[in-house]
């Protein structure tokens, strides 16, 4: 855990006192604050009380007292519409902030000199905080990885001149750090999302830019420029002082780090250095997983690390689970979680991988259905349909691909695991990318990927992927 000392001394309130903010509360209390916790759900005040955090309600506060408002990354800052606790803390003059702005003045109190990855993006942070990771610890580091991909921020290891945090933040953290300075910033790709909270696009991407436009004086900030919004972004940050390192999978760069034809080069001032070959490399199939690779790369020589330690470290990559998880073989067939494909633009990345696809599809529909997905049917030998969107998705595909309403996970990898053994494909692939939530039939993406992983590792002559 990371004492937080810089509130020492200090009333801070906390709302929302799940997993983020119970280690918030923990990490005050360790560091000599005076906390307060709370949370809408009873039960989970119950749960916070029991395991030592005072709470009370912040209603009743007297917000006068209050240094400042830890807010949890999920409740509403902006929109729809603020939360009651932000809207008592900004009306008393209470800074409100989240667990990454703690750690960030913590680092620069205690170390600041302490190596801090930061990575966000619209699609593929989680594949690239944990590439980073990997390749850090491949080539010997001490690297602790967390914040929006599972373990709190503040559940970690305290900084420290010789370890790495890599972190994951997503735009709601962000929101929330407004010193966040790490020293290498990673910015992926930016597209529509979360519009709901930060309501328009221009100000999503703000959010976002906000990570790397922070990177410290001698930092790096890491940007994809394969869409308008980040290339925009790059130009401005660069224009602004900072070093910035550009990154595409789409073209070659005369400065920067590109992915071209399954290789990681580095440019500069037009001349080349080859870093990693992505060939064979089944956890990074794709040109999404080609950009997430390119800007581990570019992360991974900023910190130091040589070309043959990077390819060596992206060799050894498992993947990410649920994200095109290559969980087991029988003879030719290859079988495939992507079960953190929730939708269908996600799906659309694992589908664009593979052919002689046998597809396990369906869950609790989104809304669009699966109709932009069609370019994909070609690649497909049959279609299984599972859940609340099966008969739907069953219209959508008509007559294009042959398919069945298999209604339940089981029943679906038995038909499916079935069906291609028997195909003539060179190597079939049984793919869980269920373009869908998981909510009607599992308690969330994770548990279904479990399910489908558990369900293949007990078919007889199922081995593992190597």
């Amino acid at each position: 855990m990371i004492r937080v000392t810089t509130f020492a001394g200090t009333r801070v309130a906390v709302f929302g006192l799940g997993g983020s903010g119970l280690a918030s509360a923990s990490a005050l209390l360790a560091g000599g604050a005076d906390v307060i916790g709370w949370d809408d759900d009873a039960d989970v005040v119950a749960k916070a009380t029991s395991a030592g955090v005072p709470t009370a309600d912040l209603h009743d506060t007297d917000w006068s007292r209050v240094a400042a408002l830890v807010l949890a990354p999920g409740v509403p800052l902006t929109h729809p519409a603020p939360h009651w606790s932000a809207c008592l803390a900004r009306a008393a003059g209470v800074e409100v902030i989240g667990d990454v702005e703690l750690f960030c003045r913590e680092r620069r109190r205690e170390t600041s000199e302490a190596p801090f990855v930061a990575i966000t993006g619209t699609n593929g942070k989680s594949t690239t905080t944990a590439l980073v990771a990997h390749l850090l610890r491949c080539a010997g580091c001490d690297a602790q990885v967390g914040g929006n991909i599972g373990t709190a921020i503040l559940s970690l290891e305290p900084p420290g001149p010789a370890r790495i945090h890599v972190i994951e933040a997503s735009s709601y953290q962000i929101d929330l750090a407004p010193t966040l300075d790490p020293s290498v910033g990673v910015l992926i790709n930016l597209s529509a999302d979360h519009l709901d909270r930060h309501g328009t696009m221009g100000a999503y991407a703000a959010v976002k830019e906000r990570l790397v436009a922070g990177v410290q004086d001698d930092g790096t900030a890491i940007i994809g420029v394969d869409d308008a919004w980040c290339a925009a972004a790059a130009d401005r940050i660069a224009s602004a002082g900072k070093r910035v390192v550009r990154v595409s999978a789409r073209h070659p760069l005369r400065d920067g780090v590109y992915a071209e034809k399954e290789k990681i080069t580095q440019a500069a001032g037009g001349s080349r250095t080859p870093v990693a070959c992505l060939a064979g490399i089944g956890s990074l199939r794709g040109v999404h997983n080609a950009q997430n690779a390119a800007c581990a790369a570019a992360a991974a020589l900023a910190l130091g690390l040589t070309a043959a330690s990077i390819e060596k470290g992206l060799n050894s990559f498992p993947g990410l689970a649920h994200r095109m998880e290559q969980v087991g073989r029988k003879g030719r067939v290859l079988f495939v979680n992507d079960s953190k494909a929730t939708n269908a633009d996600s799906a659309a990345q694992a589908l664009a991988c593979f052919s002689g696809i046998y597809w396990i599809a369906g869950g609790k529909p989104k809304s669009g259905g699966i109709a932009s997905l069609a370019p994909f049917f070609p690649r497909m030998c049959k279609a299984y349909l599972i859940g609340e969107a099966a008969a739907d998705f069953a219209g959508q595909i008509g007559g294009k691909v042959p398919y069945v309403i298999a209604g339940t996970l089981d029943r679906a990898v038995d038909l499916a695991a079935h069906d291609a053994e028997a195909s003539n494909a060179e190597e079939p692939v049984v793919l869980l990318s269920p373009a869908c939530a998981s909510f009607d039939q599992y308690r969330n993406f994770e548990v279904r990927g479990d399910a489908f992983r558990a369900l293949v590792q007990a078919i007889p002559g199922v081995t593992g992927v190597y």
